[in-house]
């Protein structure tokens, strides 16, 4: 495994933002750090987030992930802002190639098995499931797992700190990923104390299941 998945691995959460104002940045990372979890994906959704990506990768020891990247140009845009893997919504071919050009990271989206086929032909063995919640959730993973026995989810979209566990006790789950880590009206609110809070409980129930 590259060190980004290594540390993704390690963490076994990956909080997913939405961030509209660039001066959010920083206090978001500090806040993800204070409860344990120096990463984050960085959604491509608001105009700040290249801005945002880059002032969260300047903090010492915090990894920045790319996210909701769905055309070839975005990805060297999240690379110059300091971003350290890039995660799409579904599997492109040219999203991919970029990130093969460019040597970095891809954790492309599948909802489906034909998708993860796809993916896994094109060599990547850790994919998003994504939509997760509305595709059949934590078993959605534990059937694709059976035929498909070499790859690794990190599955978002639609996950709350409840279905955490469910989630944990796959051993084909690499991490979670999910934006009720950090939401976005606290981020927008400046409640960064709650962040933190949300983030030192699923880092808890993480320990809880190693």
């Amino acid at each position: 495994m590259s060190e980004v998945v290594e540390l993704l691995a390690g963490h076994r959460l990956v909080p997913v933002v939405v961030v509209d104002r660039a001066d959010r940045g920083v206090a978001l990372a500090e806040a993800l750090s204070a409860g344990g979890l120096p990463s984050a994906e960085v959604t491509l959704r608001t105009p700040a987030a290249l801005e945002v990506i880059a002032a969260m990768a300047a903090l010492p020891g915090f990894v920045v992930g790319a996210g909701t990247v769905v055309r070839p140009e975005q990805v060297e845009q999240a690379l110059a802002a300091g971003a350290r893997y890039v995660v799409s919504p579904g599997y492109s071919a040219a999203v991919d190639a970029e990130c093969r050009r460019l040597d970095v990271v891809l954790i492309p989206g599948i909802a489906t098995a034909t998708e993860l086929q796809t993916a896994l032909d094109a060599g990547r063995e850790v994919v998003k499931l994504f939509p997760a919640a509305p595709v059949g959730g934590a078993a959605m993973v534990a059937a694709l797992s059976g035929p498909f026995a070499s790859a690794r989810f990190v599955p978002t979209g639609g996950i709350g700190a409840r279905d955490l566990p469910d989630y944990l006790r796959l051993p084909t789950v690499l991490a979670v990923g999910g934006t009720w880590l950090a939401p976005r009206d606290a981020v927008d609110a400046g409640d960064f104390e709650r962040v933190t809070d949300n983030t030192r409980a699923a880092v808890a129930l993480v320990e809880e299941h190693r």
